[in-house]
Parts: structure tokens; sequence; C-alpha cells
């Protein structure tokens, strides 16, 4: 257990094994608030491969705060493009415009004050203090309650807000107030890269290793203790690429739900047959001439996944917009509109 377990052994060893292990990684080049900040907001359920070029492109495009605050909700969206749960860079926006009034446009120095801002909750704001600014403050992330739950064999459940709040304490007694900042990321590393959440842990690289409780039960496939989540809702959607020569249509999302005020290729609920698929365009007072089937596909999300089937539909000339639906020049469509990667396997069908 993490109460009877006697943490202070696990710095000193950890904060050598850092200095010669940790990554190079573009956010620690120059730990800014506001590029701690980003580069934390990005990392939330994305791998930190897959973030490298996008946060390169976020920092070009809005480099600081003030830019953040000003910009328009299209091109906010195009620059979060591919990394999906788009409410975090609307939180980021509606916090960059808090401190632009509050703070002057500066991140707070202040824990307790980053915590008040939109979409910053006792991680992000543990990171920024700590990495930023170097205030003793512990960052509790997924790797960080998988690093301490192991080295203390605690069985407790890491979904529980009680154990995350007692690891953030544990650890509050402990953190050198010197070296917050190699402490906090120190931790995260070494659960990135060293102590697994899938497959076996790399012990034989891990600064604790003589000391883990454990390694010294094998009990890894058993801990961290993490409560399943509720199975997925299921829906069915066909996905319509309809186009002209020199046209394709979008749909902008409504302004709340799901990818919120995104732009989409027009879908519907169920698997359409090809019949009921060409019925459904002329319901949408548009002339289909061609209609070719297309593979089918899924997205996952955090609590539904789409399974989808799809549709390239060729119309006639698309000159007057209808409803909700947009005509868009094929070139512009990815260039300008922010569309959503649940689409992504039939993007290609837009060229």
């Amino acid at each position: 257990m993490i109460e009877n377990f006697p943490l202070e052994k696990i710095v000193e060893p950890l904060l050598q094994w850092f200095q010669g292990n940790a990554r190079t990684l573009p956010w620690r080049e120059a730990p800014t608030p506001y590029r701690v900040w980003v580069s934390e907001i990005m990392l939330q359920q994305t791998r930190v491969e897959a973030v490298k070029p996008y946060f390169e492109r976020f920092l070009l495009a809005l480099p600081d705060v003030g830019a953040l605050a000003q910009c328009q909700e299209e091109k906010l969206l195009k620059l979060w493009e591919g990394l999906g749960y788009y409410n975090r860079v609307r939180n980021m926006q509606a916090a960059a415009q808090q401190v632009m009034e509050k703070y002057e446009g500066k991140l707070p120095a202040d824990y307790e004050q980053l915590l008040k801002l939109k979409g910053i909750g006792h991680y992000t704001a543990g990171a920024i203090a700590s990495i930023a600014y170097g205030i003793p403050v512990p960052a509790v992330d997924g790797n960080v309650l998988r690093v301490i739950t192991r080295v203390s064999a605690d069985r407790s459940d890491i979904m529980k807000q009680s154990f995350r709040t007692k690891t953030e304490q544990a650890l509050q007694k402990i953190i050198p107030k010197n070296h917050a900042s190699a402490f906090n990321q120190s931790l995260m590393e070494l659960g990135a890269t060293v102590c697994l959440p899938n497959g076996a842990p790399l012990c034989e690289k891990c600064p604790w290793q003589e000391f883990c409780e454990t390694k010294k039960q094998n009990l890894w496939a058993e801990i961290p203790v993490k409560t399943k989540a509720k199975p997925r809702k299921i829906e069915e959607k066909t996905v319509f690429i309809i186009r002209d020569g020199e046209k394709i249509v979008l749909r902008k999302r409504p302004a709340k739900g799901l990818l919120a005020g995104m732009y989409e290729l027009p879908n519907t609920s169920g698997h359409l047959s090809e019949k009921e698929a060409v019925i459904w365009a002329k319901e949408q007072n548009l002339s289909p001439i061609r209609i070719q089937k297309l593979e089918p596909a899924k997205h996952i999300f955090s609590h539904v996944e789409w399974h989808m089937t799809g549709y390239v539909v060729r119309v006639d000339e698309l000159s007057e917009e209808k409803g909700n639906m947009l005509f868009v020049e094929t070139a512009e469509s990815q260039e300008r509109y922010p569309i959503p990667a649940a689409f992504g396997a039939y993007m290609k069908y837009l060229v």
C-alpha cells in the first residue's frame, strides 16, 4: 500500500536515471508556461509521436496566449484537426481569453489560480506550475499512478478520484523543492518508456528495480487495478462523398455535441443499400448520375463507435447550396475546412 511504502527512497534514483534517459521532445527545449500548457493538453489521450508535428504547427501559427485568444474558430479547429477531442482546444481558447482579461496575457505562476482556468485540471495545473515555474506541486496522470502503485504494490483502483488525491498528497511530501520539474517529468517518463501500460514492464531498465514491490512479487499483470469502462455504444452510419466535376458537398455540424462546429461529409443513420442511398440523395434535392459503393470503416470515440459504410455519388452540377449543405471546391475542402479524423477512411475520395 502506498501509505506503508517509504516513497522517499524513489527520489534520488529516479532523478539520476532521468538525467541520462530523458527523451528529446520539442516542448522540453524551451519549457515556457504556454508551451508546457499546449503540449500537455495535446498529450491528453494522444501518443507523443503523434503530437510532435501538431505541436510544432500549432506554435508556429499561434505562438502565444494572445494569438490563441484571438484565433478564428475555423482556423483553430483546422490546426487541431486529427488530434480529436475538439473540446480540448475550445477550452484552451476560453482559458486564453481568461488569461488575457485577468493576467495580462501570462499564465499565472500559482497552482490554485491555474485550476480556475477553463479546461485545466489538477494534472495540467501541476505540470504547468512545476515544469514552467518550478513550483513543488505534483502532476499525477495515468503514467504516474501506474509507477507509484507498482513500486508500492498498491491494489487500489486508480480510476477513483479518492486514490488520485491520496497519491497527490503522498507525492507532495517527497517532491524535491529545487527539482520539481525534473521529478514530475521523470515520473511521467518512467511510465511512458519503462513501466509500460501494455505488456511487461522493462524492469531491467528501471531505477527502482531493487526495491519495487511489484517486481519482487511478480504482480505487474495485476497492478495497477483499473475499473473497466462501460462498453461503447455502436452507431451505424452511411457516409456520402457527393461531387460533380469540381465541387464536393460538406455539412457543418451543430454548435453543441459530438464534433461540435466541425465540417463533415454528409451522412445518415443506418447502413443504406445502394437503392436507399440514391433515394436519400434525391431527398436532399440532388440529382444522382452514378453511385459507387465504398469499403466499410470504423471510428472509435471515447464513448461511442461509428461503424460506417460509404458511397461516392456523382451528381449533376452543384450550383445552388441546399439547406445546411455547402458546395466546396475540391482543392479547398481539406485546406480550409476542419474535417474530423472520423471520416479519415473516406478522405482519399475527395481528391
